[in-house]
C-alpha cells in the first residue's frame, strides 16, 4: 500500500453501544442514550387509552385503558450519519431505541373480557431518532422512526428545544373527533363519562390523559430541581411524514396520524455515581379513523393516547 493511500480517510463504521453518561455530539438527544424505566416513585406512570372496535356492544365500540411499567432504551448509532447531496451533504446523528411495555391493570367499559391481568407484555416497538443538523426542511431538524408489530410504521418530524424553565404541557382532550362532545348530554360517549366519574384504577381520565405528567412534573419545578429541560416535538403530518398500515388496518380502525412530545427534565440532583438525575416524559396521540360520522363528513376521528414518566437509570 502506497503512503498516499494509507493516509486516504476511511468512512466510519457505524456501531450500537452504549454511552456512558452525556453524549454531547448528539445535540438535543445528548441525554437519551441509556435505559430509562418506571421505577421508585414513577413505578406504574404510564397510562394508555384507546377506543376499539366491539360489534357486540351496543355502541359498536369499547374504550380500553391501561396502567403499565415500560423500559425505553437508546443507543449510539452514529454521530454522523452523511446524507449525500449536490449541494452539500447533510449529517444526521442517529440513536436507536426499543419501546417495552408491560400492563399492571387494565378495563374497559363496556366490558368484553378481553381487558387482560397484570404481566402481560402488551408493547413492543423498535424505531431510529434522527438529528438532522444542517440543511433542514422548514426548521425541521428532528425524524422519528418506528414500527410496530400491529403492522404500523411511522414517520413524524419535528423540532427540538431547550429551556431553563420548562415547557408547557397541553391540556389534550381524550374525546373522539365527529360527535357532540357533551358527555353528559350524548349517550354516545357513555365509555368516557364512565371512567371520567370512576377514575380508572382511581387516577386516570381519558377525557384529559396530559394532567397525570403536569401533576408529576409539577413538585420539581416548585422545588427549584431542575436544571435544564429539553423537548422533542414530532407531527406526522410535518413535511414528508405518514404513517403507513397494513390493509386490515386501514379498512377496520386506521391510525392516521401521530402527534408526539418528549420532555428531558435534567435534575440538579445526582446519582451517587455524579450522574445527574434525570426523568423523561412523554404524550402521545395517534388517532385512529373508523365509524363514519353522522354528518357525511367523513370517519370520527378517536384519540389513542399514551403519557408516561420515566426515571433514567445509572450506569453504575
Amino acid at each position: 500500500m502506497s503512503d498516499s493511500a494509507s493516509n486516504e480517510q476511511k468512512p466510519s463504521q457505524r456501531v450500537l453501544k452504549a454511552v456512558m453518561g452525556q453524549e454531547e455530539a448528539l445535540g438535543p438527544f445528548s441525554n437519551l442514550p441509556g435505559v430509562w424505566k418506571n421505577t421508585g416513585q414513577f413505578s406504574g406512570h404510564g397510562w394508555n387509552m384507546i377506543a376499539l372496535p366491539f360489534p357486540t356492544g351496543k355502541l359498536d365500540y369499547r374504550l380500553l385503558n391501561n396502567q403499565y411499567n415500560e423500559t425505553l432504551t437508546f443507543q449510539l448509532v452514529d454521530k454522523n450519519v452523511p446524507n449525500r447531496g449536490m449541494n452539500g451533504d447533510q449529517e444526521v446523528e442517529t440513536i436507536d431505541y426499543v419501546q417495552q411495555i408491560e400492563q399492571i391493570a387494565a378495563a374497559d367499559f363496556p366490558d368484553s373480557g378481553l381487558a387482560g391481568g397484570s404481566g402481560l407484555a402488551i408493547h413492543h416497538e423498535p424505531g431510529l431518532w434522527l438529528y438532522m443538523k444542517n440543511h433542514t426542511t422548514d426548521d425541521l431538524n428532528i425524524a422519528r422512526l418506528s414500527s410496530i408489530p400491529h403492522g404500523d410504521s411511522l414517520m413524524a418530524l419535528g423540532q427540538s428545544a431547550q429551556s431553563k424553565t420548562g415547557f408547557e404541557i397541553p391540556k389534550i382532550s381524550g374525546l373522539p373527533i365527529g360527535v357532540n362532545d357533551n358527555l353528559e348530554e350524548n349517550p354516545y360517549l357513555i365509555p368516557y363519562l364512565h371512567f371520567h366519574k370512576h377514575l380508572f384504577e382511581n387516577v386516570f381520565d381519558p377525557t384529559q390523559p396530559n394532567d397525570l405528567l403536569n401533576k408529576a412534573i409539577l413538585p420539581f419545578f416548585q422545588q427549584g430541581k431542575v436544571a435544564n429541560v429539553t423537548q422533542l416535538k414530532v407531527d406526522s403530518r410535518l413535511a414528508s411524514g405518514g404513517v403507513n398500515n397494513i390493509p386490515f388496518v386501514v379498512r377496520q380502525a386506521n391510525a392516521g396520524q401521530v402527534e408526539a412530545t418528549l420532555w428531558i427534565y435534567e435534575l440538579t440532583e445526582k446519582h451517587p455515581n455524579g450522574e445527574p438525575k434525570m426523568l423523561l416524559q412523554y404524550s402521545q396521540i395517534v388517532m385512529l379513523d373508523f365509524f363514519e360520522r353522522r354528518d357525511g363528513q367523513g370517519l370520527i376521528k378517536w384519540p389513542h393516547v399514551s403519557i408516561n414518566t420515566l426515571e433514567k437509570q445509572p450506569t453504575s
